[in-house]
């Protein structure tokens, strides 16, 4: 088996809900969209996220664990710099994210933050600036 992903997928309670803040929100455009059982977004080169309606994917996949806390997951969102952090935390703080968490020096030598979708799940925005933060941003655009 090659080592890569191709799809993310994410059970959500509200596909409205979850487009509002995707689309209208974040401003992200769907790769696909099947109204009332998923919305998917081409997230990098060969990487879809997708959100699938909960009810869908539990008849598909099975049923999904519940209880308190955080999903042991987070989705992270790399930036070039600092900077870029805080913005991408002010647009989700914008499209109604709630809880965020406002960017912070870190231990490693980064600077992240986070954000919860409408149903928790929690996206890192990252400033790394070691070789590993390098290897997943995208080539500068050129202009």
């Amino acid at each position: 088996m090659e080592m890569r992903v191709s799809f993310v997928t994410l059970a959500v309670r509200n596909l409205a809900a979850s487009r509002r803040f995707y689309v209208d929100g974040l401003g992200w455009e769907p790769a696909m969209e099947v109204p009332g059982e998923v919305l998917m977004f081409q997230v990098g080169a060969h990487v879809v996220l997708s959100l699938w309606d909960k009810r869908q994917f539990e008849a598909e996949v099975g049923p999904i664990v519940h209880g308190e806390g955080v999903a042991p997951f987070t989705l992270a969102h790399n930036v070039a710099t600092r900077p870029e952090v805080d913005a991408v935390l002010a647009t989700a703080r914008r499209a109604g994210a709630d809880p965020v968490h406002d960017g912070q020096e870190r231990a490693w030598g980064g600077y992240t933050g986070y954000f919860a979708d409408p149903d928790g799940f929690r996206w890192e925005i990252a400033w790394n600036p070691g070789p590993i933060g390098q290897v997943v941003l995208p080539p500068p655009a050129t202009g």
